[in-house]
């Protein structure tokens, strides 16, 4: 089983977020930068540590940071078939 089926079966789902930021050498100017990753809602502890990160190693200070979230699988809806397609 691949990594993204495990992380969706283990609850996780795709988080994106739209991080505004000011530009180091232009404060009055805003840059957009978009974050994507699997991520447990509704603690987010991917997009805080990434965050955590930018704020202690990034020039361009955070304006404001908008997120969707969207799971993936639920538990319920992920059954275990049995069967093989064979291509030619």
């Amino acid at each position: 089983m691949n990594q993204d089926m495990e992380l969706m079966l283990k609850g996780y789902g795709l988080t994106t977020a739209q991080i505004l930021y000011r530009l180091p050498d232009h404060p009055t100017f805003l840059q957009t930068y978009i974050w994507q990753h699997y991520d447990l809602a509704p603690d987010f502890p991917e997009m805080r540590t990434f965050l955590q990160f930018w704020q202690e190693k990034l020039d361009g200070p955070l304006h404001s940071v908008r997120y969707v979230h969207k799971k993936m699988i639920a538990a319920n809806e992920w059954r275990a078939l049995k069967g093989e397609f064979i291509l030619h």
